[in-house]
């Protein structure tokens, strides 16, 4: 799986996707996030992206594809982006989900209350306004 990082230009195709997948798209453009497109065989498979600075960071916008589900993408992505964090000296990954909190704990992350999270997680767009209150808050501890 080839991994490449979007600039502000290229993230069309992101927005689309998450759009179809009936994910929030209304702060892609902001300050600190950083997007990133996979590809297997020079066929576009899955985004994910991951927002902030320091220890922990927030996992966003994990979409793969429709037509390319249920072959392992999600979790190869997954490990790509967890990799890139460690290189960036992240400690910890967190992310919000209404729908993929299972896969997400078989990958080693653990559902916890929403008010453990640090305050720079909550302190961010996704807790505060575009997820729903309804959302699994999950983490996972990369060191």
């Amino acid at each position: 799986m080839h991994m490449t990082e979007l600039s502000n230009e290229e993230l069309e195709p992101l927005r689309q996707a998450l759009i179809l997948a009936g994910l929030p798209v209304d702060d892609l453009n902001q300050p600190g996030r950083r997007f990133f497109s996979f590809r297997q065989a020079d066929a576009q498979t899955a985004f994910g992206g991951i927002e902030g600075e320091g220890a922990d960071r927030l996992l966003r916008s994990l979409v793969v594809l429709e037509g390319q589900r249920g072959r392992g993408i999600g979790a190869a992505m997954l490990v790509a982006l967890e990799d890139f964090a460690k290189n960036e000296g992240v400690e910890r990954l967190h992310l919000l989900t209404d729908s993929a909190a299972a896969f997400f704990v078989a990958q080693g992350y653990q559902a916890l209350d929403r008010s453990l999270a640090p305050m720079s997680i909550s302190e961010t767009a996704q807790f505060k306004s575009l997820c729903p209150a309804s959302a699994t808050y999950l983490s996972k501890g990369l060191i």
